[in-house]
């Protein structure tokens, strides 16, 4: 399995519940809740997480 290196959400606040994102490996993002960083993280292309990201920030593609 790849070595994921996760970021807290800037989104996330001063609490341990929070997503943490991954995007150091080419070709896939990583996402996972920080309450259970054991279980498998969610896998996105990148075109999808930007797609994903976008349309919660308002930002346009």
């Amino acid at each position: 399995m790849p070595d994921f290196q996760f970021r807290k959400s800037s989104y996330s606040d001063d609490k341990d519940e929070c997503v943490e994102v991954a995007t150091n490996i080419p070709a896939t993002i990583a996402i996972r809740d920080s309450k259970t960083p054991t279980r498998p993280p969610l896998h996105l292309r990148p075109t999808t997480w930007e797609t994903f990201r976008a349309a919660v920030t308002g930002e346009e593609l």
